[in-house]
């Protein structure tokens, strides 16, 4: 097994229920509740509130950490991350959410795809042209090409006469180099058929029973639905100026007198005036051909049998390239999207953004990027790290006076053997603050540890400039030089209760003795805090990462700040000379690593 390297993780107060909680329905009883109640990182919920320091963000107006689960996100600008172009969020309704450039993935590989000329075969039947001749120009194609796995278009024959506009020329081929019919084309044939009449000629003909549908041509999906709906709207056009004598197309709307009327009709069941119109409502018949939306099901699955057995399952796409095709692709067949990677079209890119973060609560902005693609500066960043203490873990390892060399760390702990780490905390603000550290005496879990903090109280000073430090006086420097515990009579550094480890310009180090517990199933009955409590005692296999020894710590951050200053932390009281007190509290998880399985 891997070893572990010791991290920190920070909890976010989102996912305490009693700070969403209102003020006035916690009864005192229930805040002693959840103040005695020890942070569990093994529990279901804490996977979702732990984050590591650099994820995080503050809220200088509520004085709370926010992770990326519980801000609010509002999108600053749309844009292409081949191209780099900003797409206006108008278009994003009209021509969704994918660039409309020159700009496509490879289906296969999702490589970029670039355009590429085809030059065709010159007829050998032609006599060459001289040397002197100029050159013809050029009426070749083009098409598209990947440079990883060296598709091309050309494996779905498809070819563009331009090499600029390749969005809007593939939107008019179908795979194997058929066109197909735009909006504009399928708005100019509704005009057509409109103003010859066919529409309410045919609405007029009643069916015949021996009458057969006429599916006189191939219909894309788009095509159909929009004859379809053509086809029906004419139908009930006819109806309303039949019954109701209007004819102006204003009047044809959902919120014509006509539509309402309609409507009120169906809930409040009418009037007698009413009753006459039902009597000459007329007859909805059915589509009759390919012009009015039908288009026969073609259930022949035969030519997709033999390709299946032709090419083999390595010739079938996978759900993820399936999902990645765009709709509406102009199939022939109505169920019929890709199923082979031969019938894989080029991907659009879909659109990227940049986001901008709110607190949940007071809607304050807490990170806003740039609105211009090619940078990468914020605008706000309220970064959780410029903010809170920085926690670093490591082993103590310590040298004796006789033989300063350092015992390599061992991968995992061993059990029931005393072990210590060096836990230092970095202040990044400008002032001295002040730090209280709470730890359960033992870990919660089956298996619990116990755990020392030798110095659960200190202070730090604060975050001030290196040169500051080297321009004091040599008085001053003593009392912030390093200070270490002093060795013993065998030569043996020790540290002491009560006291720091190490001190620096704006950073402390402590020690933390933890004893790890044992993974033996046999001894639950005896080390198990279950057992003591005369709870059930779980005696199932290890699960994964149970070995983990995981240690939850409060921590506790006291500072005198300015009252002109920022806003950080709740204030407490203010002080004659202008300073006031302040405080942040939050949970943390220190993992130190795995312990050793007998």
């Amino acid at each position: 097994m891997a070893p572990l390297t010791p991290y920190t993780y920070f909890q976010c107060p989102c996912s305490d229920p009693s700070t969403q909680a209102r003020p006035g329905d916690a009864t005192g009883a229930d805040e002693v509740e959840d103040d005695e109640r020890t942070f569990d990182p093994r529990a279901p919920r804490s996977n979702y509130s732990l984050y590591p320091l650099e994820y995080l963000l503050f809220c200088e107006d509520c004085q709370q950490i926010r992770c990326p689960r519980c801000v609010a996100e509002e999108i600053v600008t749309f844009y292409c991350p081949c191209c780099l172009f900003e797409v206006p969020s108008s278009n994003i309704k009209s021509e969704g959410n994918r660039c409309t450039r020159s700009c496509f993935q490879c289906p296969i590989c999702v490589g970029p795809l670039s355009v590429a000329s085809h030059e065709s075969q010159s007829d050998p039947n032609l006599l060459p042209a001289p040397d002197n001749a100029a050159p013809p120009p050029h009426a070749g194609s083009f098409i598209l090409t990947c440079s990883y796995c060296h598709w091309s278009s050309t494996e779905v024959d498809i070819k563009f006469d331009k090499a600029n506009g390749i969005h809007a020329q593939l939107a008019k081929i179908r795979n194997g180099g058929a066109t197909r019919l735009t909006a504009k084309e399928r708005k100019e044939r509704r005009k057509d058929l409109l103003h010859a009449g066919s529409a309410s000629a045919a609405a007029a003909v009643a069916p015949r029973p021996e009458e057969t549908p006429v599916d006189g041509q191939d219909l894309d999906l788009e095509t159909q639905f929009s004859n379809l709906k053509f086809f029906y709207q004419s139908q009930l056009i006819d109806a309303t100026s039949g019954n109701s004598g209007l004819t102006s197309l204003s009047d044809l709307g959902f919120s014509s007198p006509t539509s309402l009327s309609r409507i009120m009709n169906i809930y409040t069941g009418g009037s007698l005036h009413d009753k006459k119109s039902k009597s000459r409502v007329g007859t909805m018949r059915e589509a009759l051909d390919s012009d009015e939306g039908l288009k026969l099901a073609d259930l022949d699955e035969s030519g997709a049998i033999e390709k299946l057995q032709e090419e083999g399952y390595d010739g079938t796409i996978s759900t993820k390239q399936r999902l990645s095709q765009p709709p509406h692709l102009g199939e022939l067949h109505l169920h019929g999207n890709s199923r082979f990677t031969s019938q894989l079209r080029p991907i659009p890119y879909l659109l990227r953004t940049k986001r901008a973060k709110r607190c949940p609560l007071c809607r304050h902005i807490i990170s806003k990027p740039e609105a211009k693609v090619a940078t990468t500066r914020f605008r706000i960043r309220l970064v959780a790290g410029n903010y809170v203490p920085s926690i670093s873990i490591r082993p103590l390892n310590m040298p004796s006076a006789s033989s300063p060399a350092l015992s390599p760390p061992q991968d995992t702990l061993q059990p029931l053997k005393p072990v210590q780490f060096l836990l230092t905390f970095k202040n990044p603000i400008f002032e001295p603050v002040k730090i209280t550290l709470a730890t359960p005496a033992r870990t919660p879990g089956r298996f619990a540890s116990k755990v020392t903090v030798l110095c659960p109280q200190f202070e730090i000073d604060a975050n001030t400039d290196v040169w500051d430090e080297a321009l004091m006086k040599d008085g001053d420097k003593d009392n912030r030089k390093r200070r270490k515990a002093s060795a013993d009579e065998n030569g043996q550094y020790q540290a002491e209760a009560g006291k720091i480890w190490e001190r620096g310009r704006n950073w402390v180090s402590i020690v933390v003795e933890v004893v790890p517990a044992s993974l033996r199933l046999d001894t639950l009955a005896i080390t198990s805090p279950a057992a003591a409590e005369g709870e059930a005692i779980d005696t199932g296999p290890i699960r994964e990462d149970e070995d983990v020894l995981e240690i939850p710590m409060f921590v506790r951050v006291e500072w005198e700040a300015d009252t002109a200053g920022d806003d950080i932390g709740s204030a407490l009281n203010k002080e004659k000379d202008g300073k006031e007190k302040r405080e942040l509290a939050y949970w943390c998880v220190l993992g130190l690593g795995r312990v050793g399985q007998p």
